[in-house]
């Protein structure tokens, strides 16, 4: 498909900011103070308000990677305990586990919701099992009802894969404040946005603590204050803590994002239903439709292309899209079709089916609030064009 050279190039995740992060990124390096601040315990305030949960129940670090890792340092898991996941996940909740000192188990997803196949998930809980880390992919909630039942009956931590999550819930509960810990991402491609950046709640303020305290060198509560205004203040290290602390340069990005959430999102969603009602006549894989009871955080668009049906291999096809100004991403390949943790932990993509057919088989187009409605009709025309022959 030849490109329309008078029409821009799409790019996938393409963060949508706007003049008020500017100005607050500005104030933020005049001010001299660019490093953990005022702006991050102001962004973890307002985060938690956003959640419905006490301010002391939030921590601010560098990534959900961070996030999902504090959180098992915290929970205190050791080696041979066994924490159980998703087989369609990005690598990041792995190797949290895996730098836990855990060892990760991975089960196959629900056809219909790409989230974590609550049946398989059952019969894999074994003695050795601590944790459990349910993953709400693309935005869609987990059945957080089922995982916490298993949970109380086995005694097991919960820790949310929020990533895609922010503005999701499951009846009406925020997803992350089901668990013991939730963690979230502020990534460039999120929806909420701090280029690099991550949260933690926690139902136990003293939880929260010993995160601040883990994420920040292991020293001890308020240490970023110690160059304050107040003048210096002593510190001690009472841990082998990380560098895991987020900036107020991000944060300054995320108190403007998290205030326009509900119109980004409302944005999104209007996108989303554009794409459903342009594609529910072409031979692809449309998402389900969000559950009765949900919120859906419309945080990622997928297509499933089967090569028999459509015509196209997906990997062309996306090639396709890319001449025609169409970013598209792949969300993701499955664990264990990864050649690391088919070593490390004898994975197979066999063991997996629905996984690796989706890992092998879908596309993400772009989803964010910054999409104009010309891209958004670029988009679909693209697609359409490649599909509907």
């Amino acid at each position: 498909m030849a490109t329309d050279q008078d029409a821009p190039f799409i790019v996938f995740g393409a963060p949508d900011i706007r003049s008020d992060e500017i100005d607050e990124i500005v104030e933020s390096l005049e001010s001299g103070w660019i490093g953990t601040g005022p702006r991050v315990a102001q962004f973890e305030q307002e985060f938690a308000a956003y959640k419905s949960v006490p301010s002391n129940q939030t921590a601010a670090v560098n990534s959900c990677t961070a996030a999902l890792h504090v959180s098992m340092v915290a929970a205190d898991l050791q080696p041979g305990d066994e924490v159980i996941t998703t087989a369609m996940t990005f690598c990041a909740t792995a190797n949290a586990i895996i730098h836990s000192g855990a060892t990760p188990v991975i089960v196959d997803i629900d056809p219909e919701t790409y989230n974590i196949d609550v049946d398989l998930l059952e019969q894999r809980i074994t003695e050795k099992m601590r944790a459990i880390v349910p993953v709400h992919f693309a935005g869609r909630p987990c059945d957080m009802d089922r995982i916490g039942a298993l949970a109380r009956k086995h005694d097991l931590i919960i820790i949310e894969d929020c990533a895609h999550a922010i503005e999701t819930e499951w009846r009406g509960q925020p997803a992350g404040t089901f668990g013991d810990f939730g963690c979230f991402s502020f990534y460039v491609t999120k929806n909420v946005v701090t280029g690099e950046g991550g949260m933690v709640i926690s139902r136990s303020a003293e939880q929260i603590g010993k995160i601040k305290v883990l994420a920040l060198h292991g020293m001890s509560k308020d240490a970023w204050k110690r160059f304050g205004d107040e003048g210096f203040k002593h510190y001690e290290v009472v841990t082998a803590g990380f560098k895991y602390n987020m900036m107020d340069l991000q944060a300054a990005l995320g108190i403007h994002q998290l205030r326009r959430v509900e119109e980004n999102w409302l944005r999104r969603q209007e996108v989303w239903n554009l794409y459903q009602e342009a594609f529910a006549g072409l031979p692809v894989g449309c998402p389900a439709e969000p559950e009765a009871d949900t919120r859906h955080a419309y945080h990622l668009y997928t297509l499933k292309i089967d090569e028999r049906l459509c015509g196209v291999s997906r990997d062309a096809l996306m090639s396709r899209l890319g001449e025609a100004g169409v970013g598209t991403g792949v969300h993701y390949r499955s664990l264990a079709q990864h050649r690391f943790y088919q070593e490390q932990f004898g994975w197979h993509p066999d063991e997996y089916p629905v996984s690796t057919s989706f890992g092998n088989q879908t596309i993400t187009l772009p989803l964010g609030s910054k999409l104009g409605n010309d891209d958004v009709t670029q988009i679909i025309e693209a697609v359409s064009a490649e599909l509907g022959k």
